[in-house]
């Protein structure tokens, strides 16, 4: 276990804020506090300034920061190689996920990898794709489910799957009557669509560009960042939304909802991601390769997804 002290500093350096670190340990700000100075008395020097509101690395603190990230990443492949030996997986799994995949693929894929490996211990992180990519591409993360393809250096990627992207509007609507929609065809209704950073806006507006139609064109009515609340509004007739199978599967077939496929047909990712360069625990890889396959099996029957 690496000196407590150093894991703090390591937290205010990154994340430039005694507050953030706090929150991101689980300590109090006063605690955080009183780490950093026990560890400036150690050394007897200033590691951080802390001058208008910021904190910057002092020459000392950029030292103790370099070797901090060598000592820190140590004690914990450490820790994973040893607990390796017990040939039982257990330990926290830092776990990030877009909404829709929190939603509606990862309950059953949490359900079977915990049939199997109860002693593991699930810590997940729910944003937009976008957000849950930097997070690990910024290693705050130990494995990452999102719905882009990624093209981030510091990231290494696995396809798992795909799912079809739907229009979704209310069972009365005039789009549901139709057995596949052009981007014409949408053109003259009110859009809902998603907040920036989501994957599916981004290969809605994508598939808008392709057809000639730029996003100005579109006839947008809200833009949100809550899944629920779009399907809410879409079949309460406030619009038409573009969503994933999955996320409607259970709404279609009870009545509140329309699903009508895209022409072209439009396909959302299901990627697995993880740290580049980073050590990678056997808890990792066995999630990685867990998820992959649930993925696969989920998307080819909708098994599991409800």
């Amino acid at each position: 276990m690496a000196d407590r002290r150093l894991q703090v500093f390591h937290a205010v350096a990154k994340h430039g804020s005694f507050t953030r670190a706090a929150e991101h340990l689980f300590m109090t700000q006063p605690a955080v506090t009183f780490q950093i100075k026990q560890l400036e008395e150690q050394y007897n020097t200033r590691l951080l300034d802390r001058g208008h509101g910021k904190i910057s690395l002092t020459p000392a603190g950029e030292l103790v920061y370099a070797y901090a990230e060598r000592i820190l990443g140590l004690s914990e492949e450490l820790e994973s190689r040893v607990a390796e030996l017990t040939d039982e997986l257990s330990g926290v799994l830092n776990i990030g996920t877009s909404t829709t995949i929190a939603a509606y693929w990862l309950p059953p894929l949490l359900n079977s990898f915990k049939r199997r490996y109860p002693r593991v211990i699930p810590r997940v992180a729910v944003g937009n794709s976008q957000l849950t990519e930097d997070r690990v591409a910024a290693r705050e993360l130990d494995i990452g489910l999102i719905e882009i393809v990624t093209d981030q250096p510091a990231i290494e990627r696995r396809s798992a799957a795909r799912d079809e992207l739907l229009v979704i509007c209310q069972p009365g609507h005039a789009l549901s009557r139709a057995s596949e929609l052009k981007a014409q065809d949408l053109l003259e209704h009110p859009f809902i669509t998603r907040d920036p950073g989501n994957a599916i806006r981004e290969l809605a507006e994508e598939f808008f560009e392709a057809a000639g139609i730029s996003t100005s064109e579109l006839n947008i009515t809200a833009e949100l960042g809550s899944l629920a609340t779009v399907k809410h509004l879409a079949a309460e007739g406030m619009g038409y939304a573009i969503a994933s199978s999955a996320a409607i599967r259970r709404d279609v077939r009870e009545g509140r909802l329309a699903g009508i496929p895209l022409e072209p047909r439009l396909y959302t990712p299901l990627e697995v991601i993880t740290p580049r360069d980073k050590f990678r625990s056997r808890l990792i890889t066995t999630f990685a390769d867990h998820a992959c396959e649930e993925f696969a099996r989920m998307a080819q029957g909708g098994t599991g997804i409800e």
